[in-house]
Parts: C-alpha cells; structure tokens; sequence
C-alpha cells in the first residue's frame, strides 16, 4: 500500500523558512515523480512544485526563487525548502504521488507564516 507522510510544517514569522519531507512507502520512489499541493482555507488545492525521476522541476509562479524542491532516493523522501516566506503562503501542504493510474495524497502539513 503506497502511503506519504509529511513532516515539518508549523508556524514561522514572514521572511523565514521551513523545510517540509515527505516519506514514501509502498512503490519504487526513484521511478515516480512527486508533487507538492498547497491548499489555504477556502481554496481550491494548488500544484506548489514537483520533480521527476531524474531531478527535473518545476513551480507555481508564486514560489519562483523561494521554494526548492529536492528528493533523495535513497531514503524514499522528498523534500520542499521553503525561504522568504510570506503570509500568502500559509496552508496545508500536501505530498502528492500518481502510480498505477490512482492519485495518492499526504495527510497534510499546516504552514503558517504570521508574524
């Protein structure tokens, strides 16, 4: 059974950072790209970033130059670093993972920026 578990959200003054993991179980990681969602209170989930196999990415225009998404293989982890963080950024963040034609999401992990 595939599962995601996010960790390292939490609460942080605007112009700070955070570093979110996502540990994956379940599938051959190093062979499925990962995403990461972000959802604010009333509204809809939104693609934040994501990387494929071989270490391509790609990003919301809204965290161009302060997010970094990474993935270490050989922990079956990815990972999103957050820098110069803003309070338009608070929501719950999400793991996301497609494999074998079913969308496979994290529990979720509440970032909050607020000063």
């Amino acid at each position: 059974q595939l599962q995601l578990v996010e960790s390292g959200g939490g609460l942080v003054q605007p112009g700070g950072s955070l570093r979110l993991s996502c540990a994956a179980s379940g599938f051959i990681f190093s062979l499925r790209p990962m995403g990461w969602y972000r959802q604010a209170p009333g509204k809809q989930r939104d693609l934040v970033a994501e990387i494929t196999s071989d270490g391509s990415t790609k990003y919301a225009d809204s965290v161009k130059g302060r997010f970094t998404v990474s993935r270490d293989n050989a922990k079956n982890t990815v990972y999103l670093q957050m820098n110069s963080l803003k309070p338009e950024d608070t929501a719950v963040y999400y793991c996301y993972a497609f494999y074998q034609f079913r969308d496979y999401w994290g529990q979720g992990t509440q970032v909050t920026v607020s000063s």
